[in-house]
C-alpha cells in the first residue's frame, strides 16, 4: 500500500467502481480499497442468506428458506431502463462481457385499491381499464405526439414551446384528466414527485421516449434486471479497473484521509501504511463530517413464496404507486426478483 497513485477510490458501491474502471481505462493508476469484506459496498448483492439476517440482527433462517447460497439479495434494488445511459456506459466499456441480462416481465401502477398494468403503446393504451373510452382517445394522441416528437423540429411541437411552457400545460393541451397525468408521469416518466409538472414539458417528454425507446428492445417491460443481482454490475467495473492494472483491496479499514498544505489531500492512511495520491473519491460513509443530509429513503426486503397477485403471476416485475394514492410526499417502487434471476432459492 506504501506507494503513490494517481486515484484512490474508498468504497466498492456502483459509482465508485464505475470510477475505477473509467479511471484505469484512461490509465491511470488507481487504488482502490473497501472496509468490508464484499464487493458492493451499499449497491452489494448479499450472499449467503445467512449473511443477509445476520447484517440485520435477526435469527438466522430456517430450512424452509431453501439453501442459503442459493440467495443474493440486494440491498438497494432497482431496474435498469433498456435503453437508458448506465446501459450504453456498460455496452461502450465492454463490462457487459462480465454479466448476463434478463428482461422484466412486466410494468403495473396502483390506482383506487388495484394495480393495473401499464399501458405501453396505443393498443394497450385503448384496452386499458386504467380510463375511460373518451379518455383512453386523448391518451392515445398524446402518445402519438411524443412518439413524433423532435426537439430540432419545431413543426413536432404543435404550437407548444415544451422548452419554455411546463408539463402542466401539456397536459391540458390534449385534455388529459389528473389519474392520466398521475400514471403518465409517475409510471411512463417516473418522476417521483409532483415537481415536475412546473419543470419545462421537454424534461418529461425526453423520459417517456426513454421509456419507450426501452420497452422497444425487449417488448415484455422497459426494465432488465442482473443475472445473480446488482452487485455483479460493481464488481463488473472491478474487473474492468482490474485488467487495466487497478489494485484492490477488500476487509482494508481506512483510519484517516490525510490532508497537505491548504487543506488539499496527499493520500490515506490504514495503521502504519500511507498510500500518497493526487485524487480521492469515496462513498459518504468515510467523510461523514463532509456530507449534508438531503433525504431519507425507506426499504423494506420482502422474502416470499408466491407472485405478487394481479401480475399475470409475473417472475419479476415492478409496481409503482404513485405519491397521491397513499397521500406520501414520493412514490413508492415494488420491484419483484425471483429464483429465475438467480436471486433466491427455487420457488422464492
Amino acid at each position: 500500500m506504501d506507494e503513490e497513485y494517481d486515484a484512490i477510490v474508498l468504497g466498492t458501491g456502483l459509482k465508485e467502481c464505475i470510477l475505477s474502471g473509467m479511471l484505469s481505462v484512461s490509465g491511470k493508476k488507481v487504488l482502490h480499497v473497501d472496509r468490508n469484506k464484499y464487493y458492493g459496498g451499499e449497491s452489494a448483492s448479499i450472499c449467503p442468506l445467512e449473511e443477509l439476517f445476520a447484517k440485520f440482527g435477526v435469527p438466522a433462517p430456517d430450512e424452509s428458506y431453501g439453501r442459503g447460497r442459493d440467495w443474493n439479495v440486494d440491498l438497494i434494488p432497482k431496474f435498469l431502463m433498456a435503453n437508458g445511459s448506465l446501459v450504453k456506459l456498460l455496452i461502450h466499456t465492454g463490462v457487459t462481457r462480465y454479466l448476463e441480462f434478463k428482461s422484466v416481465e412486466g410494468s403495473y401502477v396502483y390506482k383506487g385499491g388495484k394495480i393495473a398494468k401499464v399501458p405501453v403503446d396505443q393498443k394497450e393504451a385503448l384496452a386499458s381499464d386504467l380510463m375511460g373510452m373518451f379518455e383512453k382517445r386523448r391518451f392515445r394522441n398524446f402518445l402519438i405526439y411524443v412518439q413524433d416528437f423532435s426537439a430540432e423540429d419545431p413543426k413536432t411541437w404543435k404550437d407548444l414551446d415544451p422548452n419554455t411552457q411546463n408539463m402542466l400545460a401539456l397536459y391540458e393541451k390534449f385534455g388529459l384528466d389528473k389519474n392520466t397525468q398521475d400514471f403518465t408521469g409517475h409510471a411512463l416518466a417516473l418522476h417521483r414527485d409532483d415537481d415536475y409538472l412546473n419543470r419545462p414539458a421537454v424534461e418529461t417528454i425526453n423520459r417517456i421516449k426513454l421509456y419507450s425507446d426501452s420497452l422497444a428492445r425487449y417488448g415484455k417491460s422497459p426494465y432488465l434486471y442482473p443475472m445473480y443481482g446488482l452487485g455483479e454490475l460493481p464488481q463488473g467495473f472491478a474487473r474492468l479497473s482490474a485488467i487495466y492494472g487497478g489494485t484492490y483491496m477488500l476487509d482494508k479499514p481506512i483510519d484517516e484521509i490525510v490532508l497537505g498544505e491548504g487543506g488539499k489531500v496527499v493520500g490515506v492512511r490504514s495503521g502504519n501504511e500511507m498510500a500518497r495520491c493526487k485524487q480521492v473519491y469515496c462513498d459518504p460513509t468515510y467523510v461523514p463530517d463532509r456530507v449534508r443530509k438531503k433525504g431519507k429513503v425507506i426499504r423494506c426486503i420482502c422474502l416470499m413464496d408466491h407472485p405478487i397477485s394481479n401480475t399475470k403471476d409475473a417472475l419479476s416485475t415492478q409496481i409503482i404507486i404513485p405519491q397521491k394514492q397513499v397521500g406520501r410526499n414520493s412514490d413508492i417502487y415494488v420491484s419483484l426478483v425471483s429464483y429465475t434471476h438467480q436471486v433466491a432459492a427455487k420457488g422464492k
